[in-house]
C-alpha cells in the first residue's frame, strides 16, 4: 500500500528535521497535530537542499543540486517520487497549492550559494528572499489552508519572519561561513575586519525584521500561533545573546542557546501565549 510508503517518507522528513534542529523540531511539537506532517515535510526538503551546497564538498554539487531540482518537480507532477524527502514533500505542495515560484526562489538561492561568495545590497535581498522569505510563505500556505484573504493579509509578515530568521543565522554562522566557506553576506561588510558599527548596523535591520514579524504571529490562526511564537521567542534570545556579545566573539566562535535553556524558553513563551501576552 501507498499510504505505507507515504508514512515512512513522512518519518524521514521528521527524523530529519529532529536530527538537524532541534529549536524548530520543538516549534512544530507546539503546532496543532495537523500542521505536523505538513511542516516537517517542508522543512526536510529545505534542508536537503541546503546539505547539498554546505556540506557535500567533493562531490559534484551543480550536478546534485540541478537533479534534486528536477526531482522535486517529477515527484509534484507524478504525485511521488522513491526519494522519501522528496514524496512527502510533494504531497504538501500538492495538498495546499504551494505555487512553483516558491520553490523556484528558493532553489535559485540555494544555486547562488554554490558560486556567489561576496554579497552585493541587490544579491543580499535575493538571497534572503529564496532562502528564508519564501519558505516562511510555504509554511503560510499550510497554515491559512486555501484561505486566499489571510494569506494575503499575513504574507508580509510572514517574509519578515523569515528574514530576521535568516539574518540571526548569518551572524551566528559568520565564523564558519566566511572561514570555512568563503561566504560573506551582509553587504558592504568586510568580515576579516567586523567591527562594533557594522555589528549594529546588521541589529538595527533584524530588530525592525522582528517587530514586524510579531504582527504577523499574534494574526495566525490558534494552533499555529503557538508554535510559531516559540520559534519566535528562541531566535529573539539568541539574537540577545549575540547582540550583547562583542564583534570579536562572533567572529571567533558559534553562539548558541543550550538545550536545557530552550527547554525553560519553551515554557516561559507557553505561560505568555496562555494569558495572552504576546
Amino acid at each position: 500500500m501507498k499510504a505505507l510508503f507515504d508514512q515512512v517518507s513522512t518519518h524521514c522528513s521528521k527524523y530529519t528535521t529532529k536530527n538537524y534542529s532541534t529549536s524548530f523540531s520543538l516549534g512544530i511539537y507546539f503546532l496543532d497535530k495537523k500542521y505536523h506532517t505538513p511542516i516537517y515535510n517542508i522543512y526536510g526538503f529545505v534542508r536537503f537542499a541546503d546539505e547539498i551546497v554546505d556540506t557535500f564538498e567533493g562531490y559534484d554539487q551543480d550536478y546534485l543540486l540541478n537533479k534534486f531540482w528536477q526531482d522535486t518537480y517529477e515527484a509534484i507532477e507524478q504525485g511521488i517520487s522513491l526519494n522519501p524527502i522528496l514524496n512527502s514533500f510533494q504531497h504538501t505542495v500538492n495538498k495546499y497549492n504551494i505555487e512553483r515560484e516558491l520553490i523556484d526562489t528558493f532553489m535559485k538561492s540555494m544555486a547562488m550559494d554554490l558560486n556567489k561568495k561576496i554579497y552585493s545590497l541587490e544579491g543580499y535581498k535575493e538571497y534572503i528572499l529564496g532562502s528564508a522569505e519564501v519558505v516562511g510563505l510555504m509554511c503560510l500556505r499550510v497554515f491559512t489552508n486555501g484561505d486566499e484573504q489571510s494569506y494575503q493579509a499575513m504574507k508580509p509578515y510572514a517574509m519578515r519572519l523569515g528574514a530576521a530568521f535568516q539574518k540571526v543565522n548569518f551572524l551566528r554562522d559568520a565564523k564558519a561561513d566566511f572561514e570555512e566557506l568563503g561566504r560573506s553576506y551582509f553587504p558592504g561588510v568586510n568580515l576579516a575586519e567586523f567591527t562594533p558599527e557594522d555589528k549594529l548596523l546588521i541589529e538595527k535591520e533584524i530588530e525592525e525584521d522582528f517587530e514586524e514579524a510579531l504582527k504577523g504571529i499574534k494574526m495566525l490562526p490558534a494552533g499555529a500561533k503557538r508554535g510559531v511564537y516559540l520559534a519566535y521567542i528562541y531566535y529573539r534570545k539568541l539574537f540577545g545573546k549575540i547582540k550583547s556579545a562583542p564583534a570579536s566573539r562572533v567572529m571567533s566562535e558559534r553562539i548558541r542557546i543550550s538545550n536545557p535553556r530552550k527547554f525553560t524558553l519553551m515554557m516561559s513563551s507557553m505561560l505568555r501565549y496562555q494569558f495572552n501576552m504576546l
